[in-house]
C-alpha cells in the first residue's frame, strides 16, 4: 500500500458524514490551530499572543465619540489629551468586549496606541496609552487608572492593537460568561 493510497483513503474517510469522522476532524482542526496556526502568526506578528479576545467593558464607548468625549474630556485634559489628539488615536472609538484583536509586537510605542500588557491580574490588560514616559495606560471607560498601569514596564508589554474583528470573540466568551461574576456578565451597557 503506497503513501498516496493511504492519504486517499483517510481524505475519503473524513468526506464521510459519521460521528467519527467528525471527531477525528475535529481533533484535527485543534492540531492544526494549535501547532500551526498560532505559532505562524505568533511569528509573523512578532507577538506571543498574535490574537486576543476583549473579555471586559473597560475600553467600550456607550455613545457617539463626542457624546463620550464630553462626558470623559476632563479627565483626559488634565492629562494634556485633546479631542483632537483623541480623535487621531487608533480605535478612538474604543473596543467592545468580544472584539478580537490583532496584536504586532513593537519596541516603540506612542500615545494613543491600545497596548496589550501583562500584569499580577488573571489576563493580560487591554488598555490605551496616555503616557510615554513613563508608559502608562488607561481603560477608556473606567473612571480613572488602575495602579498597575501607571508605569508599564517595555518587558511586560506583548504587543500592540492593530486590527479589531467585531464581536466574534463571543464564540469563545459564551462558554466562560457563566463563571463570572454577575456584574461581570453580559454586554457592556
Amino acid at each position: 500500500m503506497s503513501f498516496a493510497y493511504k492519504i486517499k483513503k483517510f481524505w475519503e474517510f473524513l468526506k464521510k458524514d459519521t460521528w467519527q469522522s467528525w471527531i477525528v476532524s475535529i481533533i484535527l482542526i485543534i492540531i492544526f490551530i494549535k501547532l500551526i496556526f498560532f505559532p505562524l502568526l505568533s511569528f509573523l506578528t512578532q507577538s506571543p499572543l498574535p490574537l486576543v479576545v476583549v473579555e471586559s467593558c473597560s475600553m467600550y464607548h456607550e455613545s457617539s465619540f463626542n457624546e463620550w468625549w464630553e462626558r470623559n474630556s476632563e479627565w483626559y485634559e488634565s492629562k494634556d489629551i485633546t479631542k483632537e489628539n483623541f480623535a487621531s488615536f487608533s480605535f478612538k472609538n474604543g473596543l467592545n468586549k468580544g472584539d478580537i484583536i490583532l496584536v504586532t509586537g513593537k519596541n516603540k510605542y506612542s500615545e494613543g496606541d491600545i497596548i496589550i500588557f501583562t500584569a499580577p491580574t488573571q489576563h493580560p490588560i487591554i488598555h490605551r496609552i496616555i503616557s510615554t514616559d513613563p508608559i502608562s495606560t488607561k481603560g477608556d471607560h473606567n473612571s480613572d487608572q488602575l495602579s498597575i498601569e501607571k508605569s508599564i514596564q517595555q518587558a511586560n508589554i506583548l504587543g500592540k492593537s492593530t486590527l479589531k474583528i467585531p464581536l466574534l470573540g463571543w464564540i469563545k466568551l459564551i462558554f466562560f460568561e457563566p463563571f463570572r461574576s454577575k456584574n461581570e456578565r453580559g454586554l457592556c451597557n
